[in-house]
């Protein structure tokens, strides 16, 4: 599987604003009411998560560790 990595130039507005490229919500399937996570750390930077990406990661860690005992309401 090829990774492909893009990089997009985003401005901040005066209330604190960042409109997402059009290209990249295509690609990233980004739609109007979406949740998004902002991870930060301060050495390296901020990314930004679809939060239901970030669920499916978190389930098949704990899962992987047996710690998941299920409590979301569409995980089987």
């Amino acid at each position: 599987m090829a990774i492909n990595n893009t990089s997009y130039v985003v401005f901040i507005g005066e209330r604190g604003q960042i409109v997402i490229p059009k290209e990249a919500r295509d690609i990233f399937d980004i739609n109007p009411g979406d949740t998004l996570l902002i991870l930060g750390d301060e050495e390296q930077g901020i990314a930004v998560v679809k939060a239901d990406v970030m669920k499916e990661v978190a389930v098949k860690i704990l899962k992987g560790l047996g710690h998941f005992k299920g409590g979301f309401d569409d995980e089987k």
